[in-house]
């Protein structure tokens, strides 16, 4: 139903932002990461700061949630984490409050349990069962871009296993091609960088 919302940051709280878009007041709950990115709201209306958040709504028989995202790539992780059996909105909130979109990949494909069970909400049955979807769906973007013939089969074939084959298994973890985090990896100089790293450069040439 919403994409995104633009307006003025009225109120933000621990989990909460309401945002004013045309007269009418948005409650978004928002992640740790997202609160952290959003700037202070100011005691007068007329003075608050102008945001976009990206957004999903979640209906349940009982409420009606929104949800705000800072940038597309909480919003496309928090979309796969919800889409693991067992795991609802609080628990990828609660992720997504402990790992940057970054860190989240990097823990999916590096199947680090231990720190996607640091969340709070999140054991370790419920971590091992994330990694377990999640590179799996991995696989399968994989096999697709491949198989779909948009692109010669050299621009989607997996970097040789490194740093750059992890950055770009993480890219896909936030919702981009497998031919898009190719591409754009193939540009990037990776000598004595972080993965971290690497994929914070790849994310701001695929948003430019």
């Amino acid at each position: 139903m919403f994409y995104y919302l633009s307006g003025k940051l009225t109120v933000l709280e621990s989990s909460i932002a309401v945002i004013d878009v045309g007269g009418m007041g948005y409650k978004l709950t928002v992640s740790g990461t997202t609160h952290d990115s959003l700037p202070s709201p100011r005691l007068s209306p007329d003075d608050a700061p102008s945001v976009k958040l990206f957004t999903h709504l979640a209906v349940r028989e009982d409420d009606i949630e929104l949800f705000g995202f800072y940038s597309a790539e909480e919003l496309s992780a928090f979309k796969m984490l919800i889409s693991v059996s067992g795991v609802g909105p609080k628990a990828a909130m609660a992720i997504l409050t402990l790992l940057t979109p970054e860190k989240f990949a990097l823990a999916v494909c590096s199947e680090d349990t231990k720190t996607l069970s640091k969340a709070s909400g999140v054991g370790a049955k419920t971590a091992a069962r994330i990694v377990l979807e999640l590179k799996d769906k991995l696989s399968k973007e994989s096999a697709t871009a491949i198989s779909s013939g948009v692109t010669s089969f050299a621009d989607v074939s997996p970097i040789p296993k490194n740093r750059l084959s992890e950055a770009q298994d993480a890219l896909v973890v936030l919702g981009y091609s497998r031919s898009e985090a190719v591409s754009v990896l193939k540009n990037i100089d990776a000598n004595g960088l972080e993965l971290e790293e690497i994929i914070k450069l790849a994310l701001k040439k695929l948003m430019r």
